[in-house]
């Protein structure tokens, strides 16, 4: 039966097909998203139907790295299958877009990358798969450079997203990627906090929320004390901010991950 949802939901999303079911029936598609230049990934509850609408979480990974990661170190299918089928959260739908042309790229979500979620892979979702079509339907999320990657989308495109995620994410635009010849004034024009401040009345209006996460494995590279430092800037600003500080090395993705879908999509 998993597998005939699978097949039967693949066939509403152009270019995807069968990947991966879940133990509770949830499916996972395998294709190339519109403006990508590699495979992605799209996570569709047990029991979906096109009839529906589901929140969509979008999942940004890290870099150097590969949207698996979330399918391998997070265990998404399982995880999501076991969290709806018990009534923990809602049901929803994920989304696993790829950036760079392999997994050695080493960039950011930023440029043709940012583009490619915002203008592609949004617009193609919203448009083939039932979904809850606004704001307060979309999370952006991401690990490492991926959570850099998603308070930056959204900062730089207020209204699109109405729940941020950095889960052991930095602030603070690297010279890599899009980056890489900038000039230190063009870095702090894509410093998320000076895009926080000149987009906080924006962000309040439209009640947007951010989650904030940090632990470990990051921190000889981007200290949790950055994190705690965006926070506050968030919160100067009006914003409401959830914040988790892990310890543990043991599982720390998982910890952040699950903590960060459930404060997103748990059943009110």
């Amino acid at each position: 039966m998993a597998l005939l949802a699978a097949l039967v939901a693949a066939a509403t999303l152009p270019g995807f097909t069968p990947f991966a079911t879940g133990p509770d029936g949830g499916a996972v598609l395998t294709g190339t998203f519109p403006g990508a230049a590699r495979p992605g990934y799209v996570y569709l509850p047990p029991a979906y139907s096109r009839e529906h609408r589901y929140p969509v979480v979008y999942l940004l990974h890290g870099m150097p790295g590969s949207p698996s990661e979330y399918l391998d170190g997070t265990n998404l299918a399982p995880f999501a299958d076991a969290a709806i089928s018990s009534g923990r959260l809602r049901p929803f739908i994920a989304v696993l877009p790829a950036a760079g042309v392999d997994p050695k790229y080493d960039g950011e979500w930023a440029g043709r990358w940012e583009r490619e979620v915002v203008d592609d892979v949004v617009p193609f979702v919203d448009t083939h798969l039932g979904t809850v079509a606004t704001p307060r339907g979309r999370v952006l999320a991401g690990l490492s450079a991926g959570g850099f990657g998603a308070v930056y989308i959204a900062l730089r495109h207020p209204g699109v997203f109405g729940a941020v995620e950095s889960w052991s994410g930095y602030f603070h635009p690297l010279r890599d990627g899009p980056f890489r010849d900038d000039t230190n004034a063009q870095l702090r024009t894509n410093d998320p906090r000076a895009l926080a401040r000149s987009e906080g009345a924006v962000l309040r209006g439209d009640g947007t929320r951010f989650f904030l996460s940090s632990g470990p494995y990051h921190s000889h590279w981007f200290k949790p004390a950055e994190t705690r430092t965006f926070a506050a800037t968030l919160r100067r600003l009006g914003l409401p901010v959830r914040t988790l500080f892990t310890s543990s090395l043991k599982g720390e993705w998982r910890t952040q991950f699950d903590a960060g879908l459930t404060w997103a999509l748990q059943r009110q």
